[in-house]
């Protein structure tokens, strides 16, 4: 088998650092094409439009839309012959079960699954600190952490039958250390702390558990991808798209029901 190809999408928008440094570590192992937003679409899910503008790039295409926009008309009309999507590299944690619907760096994974194409999605946990978010990963060294495990997964997954299982995996890698990070195995955390505080005229949304993890108060368990990354691993969760479904007998004897009692 020759080079992977390979749709390369984000949702930090084309000319973000962290997308140059994984298109640029990628770039050694596969062949590469570039769509991506021309703006900053954090936070979008799996947000589509009705009608998005295409332009010539340097690194491939860039696209006047959302993250899932940027798989469909990739898959559909731009490199339609990729044997992977991977998107990132994100500027912060994709951390948790419930941000799985809320990325739009998930999201175009999770929308490549569904062309039934298998999907990286690739994030950097950016720890708080005495430098300011903003400051902080802000070259692409930065990165090499996540571009070093999201090349050798590019390398070796495919073969390995990894997406026999899984339709696609999310990647989080803490930022470069003294010590090389290992690879952990991971499954979303279930911890959930959001909180909505009324502030005058306003309600102020908060997601606690950035807080908790800067206060070393921090209850995941081993196994959970939020664990491994403030242990200074590279997590990798093998997942499934949404959504399952399970068996109910209770919903099943609420169906056989339905229209038989009398209704007044």
């Amino acid at each position: 088998m020759g080079k992977p190809r390979i749709l390369l999408t984000n949702d930090d928008g084309i000319g973000s650092v962290g997308f140059r440094a994984l298109y640029d570590g990628l770039s050694a192992v596969a062949d590469v094409t570039a769509v991506a937003p021309a703006t900053d679409q954090s936070a979008v899910g799996r947000a589509l439009s009705r009608e998005v503008t295409v332009s010539d790039h340097e690194l491939g295409y860039v696209l006047d839309g959302t993250p899932a926009d940027c798989t469909v008309v990739g898959l559909e009309t731009l490199c339609s012959d990729v044997d992977l999507v991977v998107a990132g590299c994100n500027k912060g944690a994709n951390l948790g079960a419930y941000v799985l619907g809320r990325s739009g760096t998930i999201s175009a994974a999770v929308e490549a699954t569904f062309f039934g194409v298998p999907a990286i999605a690739v994030s950097l946990y950016v720890p708080g600190g005495d430098v300011s978010w903003t400051e902080a990963a802000t070259d692409t060294e930065d990165y090499r952490e996540a571009t070093d495990a999201t090349a050798y997964l590019v390398e070796h997954a495919l073969g390995a039958g990894v997406f026999e299982e899984a339709e696609y995996l999310n990647v989080n890698a803490p930022m470069p250390n003294e010590t090389p990070a290992r690879m952990a195995i991971t499954r979303p955390s279930t911890l959930y702390d959001m909180t909505a505080t009324r502030e005058s005229d306003g309600v102020r949304l908060r997601d606690r558990v950035w807080d908790r993890m800067r206060e070393g108060d921090l209850p995941d368990p081993d196994g959970t991808d939020r664990r491994a990354v403030v242990d200074g691993n590279v997590s990798v969760s093998p997942l499934t798209a949404p959504h399952t479904t399970k068996h109910h007998d209770s919903l099943d004897r609420l169906a056989e029901s339905y229209r038989s009692e009398s209704r007044e």
